[in-house]
């Protein structure tokens, strides 16, 4: 479908309009101690939230990992500090998102090498450069009915977001050039 036709369709129902659900910022060190200490006070410092430890699965003996020891931190991001987050993210990639980084459900996931190619953002030698995953969920109004606890139900198909629809929510929404 073209762009004009999804943003009229958009205009005519706004139930359909998709919005950012979430945005879940994923910094994995592999390692326990000092350098997730580091990587939890970037991290606080670029969301403005405390992450969350997140604890090693099984045993990987290659590369030094044991079950249940902490290796990574995420943070939750919603609603505006969400969108001011994601602007701040999207512009150190230059605003270009590969096609393949969407799902068929239309979420989507970047990486980036350094936390300092983040515009605003100032080096500090004594906490070191990190990289990061950041996956953004975007979903529809009545999402929740299948998501709730009591009285779940499910979404009828016309009502789930594609993979179009949501570059060219990411485009029109935040400029960003879906190659």
């Amino acid at each position: 479908m073209s762009s004009e036709v999804i943003n009229a369709k958009w205009q005519e129902n706004l139930m359909l309009k998709p919005r950012i659900e979430k945005i879940v910022v994923n910094v994995s060190v592999g390692k326990s101690g000092e350098p997730l200490d580091k990587a939890m006070k970037i991290l606080e410092e670029l969301t403005g939230q405390k992450p969350c430890v997140r604890k090693a699965k099984k045993t990987v003996r290659d590369f030094g990992i044991r079950k249940k020891e902490p290796i990574s931190c995420i943070v939750t991001l919603r609603g505006e500090k969400a969108q001011v987050f994601l602007k701040r993210a999207l512009q150190a990639v230059d605003n270009k998102i590969s096609g393949s980084s969407f799902d068929e459900y239309g979420n989507f996931a970047f990486g980036l090498k350094e936390h300092i190619e983040i515009p605003g953002t100032k080096y500090s030698p004594e906490l070191g450069i990190i990289g990061m995953d950041i996956a953004v969920v975007l979903s529809r109004p009545g999402y929740r009915v299948k998501l709730r606890r009591v009285s779940k139900s499910k979404i009828g198909r016309s009502h789930l977001l594609t993979r179009d629809e949501a570059t060219s929510f990411i485009r029109d929404s935040f400029g960003v050039e879906v190659a």
